[in-house]
């Protein structure tokens, strides 16, 4: 599928305990997405602000601010004079997004081939045998994190500024729906495959094959966060009958 200081990647731990204010509204506003991904915000429920201004040290002032970068990127909704509440995914938001990611994902595969140096390629590989270590132990939160920032390599690799930019604005929305896809052990084991193929394309310099393979890559995820979505839904209305 992010490459972040060690204070904003270690999950619950990392939300907690004051800020360095020479770097408050970043770490503000990338503390709430970890907790947004990390299921500690849950979907659909309120952000607890004043509990968030006394774990950060802050006022209310730099949350409010950071929620609204948060907002901006479909992670949280804003409610007039009510706060604001962690968004939830829909089927709808899955099948107009993806698309739009898979096509850049394959793009950043493309032209990282044709630009990508043996330093960058031995730093993805390295990445990769940790991500791998992390799956075959069941670590899934070190796991992801991996993930992430090989897809973040890939596309610093393809060197395309415009690119990037485009890609950065849409993958705060479905990087919790990546998260979501690796639930089933099933589909996390088929991911880790597809990982396998998209390094050895990499290697190879085969620029169309790592597209489409990235793009499969994301499609499968699609299929399987709308399978997520569906057995949510379905059992919150289980519960309730």
């Amino acid at each position: 599928m992010d490459s972040t200081n060690s204070g904003t990647t270690n999950g619950t731990m990392a939300s907690a305990g004051p800020i360095n204010r020479p770097s408050l509204h970043e770490e503000i506003v990338e503390r709430l997405r970890n907790m947004i991904f990390d299921g500690e915000l849950i979907a659909g429920d309120r952000v607890p602000e004043r509990e968030l201004c006394h774990r950060f040290d802050i006022s209310r002032t730099p949350l409010r601010e950071a929620l609204k970068v948060i907002a901006s990127e479909g992670l949280i909704t804003l409610l007039p004079n009510r706060g604001a509440r962690v968004s939830q995914l829909t089927i709808q938001d899955i099948d107009e997004v993806f698309p739009v990611m898979g096509a850049l994902d394959a793009l950043s595969g493309e032209l990282a081939c044709a630009r990508i140096t043996d330093v960058q390629i031995a730093e993805i590989k390295a990445l990769h045998y940790q991500m791998a270590l992390h799956h075959t132990r069941g670590e899934r939160s070190e796991y992801f994190r991996l993930n992430q920032e090989i897809h973040e390599r890939i596309l610093k690799a393809a060197g395309n500024r415009t690119l990037a930019t485009v890609f950065r604005g849409l993958s705060g929305r479905i990087r919790r729906a990546r998260y979501m896809a690796n639930i089933s052990q099933a589909r996390w084991n088929q991911a880790m495959g597809e990982h396998e193929q998209i390094l050895d394309s990499l290697i190879a310099r085969d620029g169309p094959r790592l597209g489409m393979l990235l793009k499969d890559h994301l499609t499968n995820k699609r299929a399987a966060v709308k399978d997520a979505i569906c057995s949510t839904s379905q059992s919150a209305f289980e519960h309730v009958v």
